[in-house]
C-alpha cells in the first residue's frame, strides 16, 4: 500500500480484536505498512463483550497489539473508548507504552478546524437504557450469525470464481430501517457538534464509512475491520478520504 506512506492522520475503529470477525490478517498488513504522524483508534479496539461469552485471542491479535505499541515509539497514538470496550471508562487516562487512551478528543485538522472524535455509542439511542442493551445484546448475536453465513457465501463465490461480497452492507443499503438509523446517528452527531461548536465529528460505531459535508459540519465515519477494512485518513495538505485496504 505505497500510496499510505507519509499521511498526517489515521482513524480506524471496531478492530474487534477478541471476535472471530476482526480481518485480524489484513488489518496487521495495513498496520505495518501504513505511516503516519497520528494514529486514532476510534473505539471498539477490543471486544470485551465477546472475551467474557467465550475467550478468543488468537497469536495475530498479538501482533496486532505489538504493532501498535511499535508505531507508537514514531507516531502519536491515541485509543478512544467504545462500548464494547467500555472497560477503559471506569479507570483516569492511562497509557499503554506509548498509548494515550481517553474518551474522547478533539483534532485540530490542517484547515485548524476542530474535529470532535468520539466512537459514537452515547449517540446510539438503544444505548441509553437497559432494555435498549439488551437489544443491542441480541443484534450482535444477529450479527455474528450473519457474518459467518457472509463468510461461507464468500468461500462458494470465491470457488466460482466471484469476488467477495457484503451481505450486510446489502442489507444495510436496502432495509429501510437500517437506512433510518444510519440517517438518525449522523443526524444527532451532527447536532452535537453544532450544539459545541465543533467544525466536525469523526466517530466509527456503526461500522459504515462515510464522508459528508452537512453545511458547515463535517461528518466522518471511519468505518470497521469486520468487514469493509476501511480508514478514515487526512493528508498532508488537508484532504480527507476512506481508505478501503480490502474492500467488499
Amino acid at each position: 500500500m505505497k500510496d499510505d506512506i507519509g499521511h498526517r492522520s489515521v482513524f480506524i475503529s471496531d478492530l474487534h480484536l477478541g471476535s472471530k470477525h476482526c480481518k485480524d490478517k489484513e488489518l496487521l498488513k495495513f498496520l505495518q505498512e501504513v505511516r503516519t504522524k497520528k494514529l486514532y483508534l476510534v473505539g471498539d479496539i477490543i471486544d470485551g463483550w465477546r472475551l467474557k461469552k467465550k475467550w478468543y485471542w488468537p497469536d495475530d491479535h498479538n501482533r496486532i497489539i505489538k504493532q501498535l505499541i511499535r508505531i507508537s515509539k514514531y507516531a502519536e497514538v491515541y485509543w478512544i473508548s467504545g462500548n464494547h470496550d467500555e472497560f477503559l471508562r471506569t479507570v483516569p487516562t492511562i497509557n499503554i507504552g506509548n498509548i494515550e487512551t481517553h474518551n474522547r478528543m478533539v483534532h485540530v485538522g490542517v484547515d485548524e478546524n476542530k474535529y470532535l472524535v468520539v466512537h459514537g455509542d452515547m449517540f446510539d439511542y438503544l444505548m441509553r437504557t437497559k432494555f435498549g442493551k439488551r437489544i443491542m445484546y441480541i443484534g450482535d448475536w444477529g450479527y455474528d450469525r450473519l457474518i459467518n453465513f457472509n463468510y461461507l457465501l464468500n468461500k462458494v463465490r470465491a470457488f466460482f470464481g466471484y469476488k467477495p461480497w457484503s451481505l450486510s452492507k446489502f442489507l444495510k443499503r436496502k432495509a429501510k430501517i437500517a437506512t433510518n438509523f444510519i440517517g438518525e446517528f449522523e443526524t444527532q452527531m451532527i447536532n452535537y457538534a453544532r450544539m459545541k461548536k465543533y467544525d466536525g465529528i469523526i466517530c466509527g460505531h456503526i461500522h459504515h464509512a462515510e464522508i459528508r459535508q452537512h453545511d458547515e459540519i463535517k461528518y466522518m465515519n471511519d468505518g470497521d475491520w469486520c468487514e469493509s477494512c476501511s480508514a478514515l485518513i487526512e493528508d498532508h495538505e488537508g484532504n480527507w478520504f476512506i481508505k478501503y485496504y480490502q474492500p467488499l
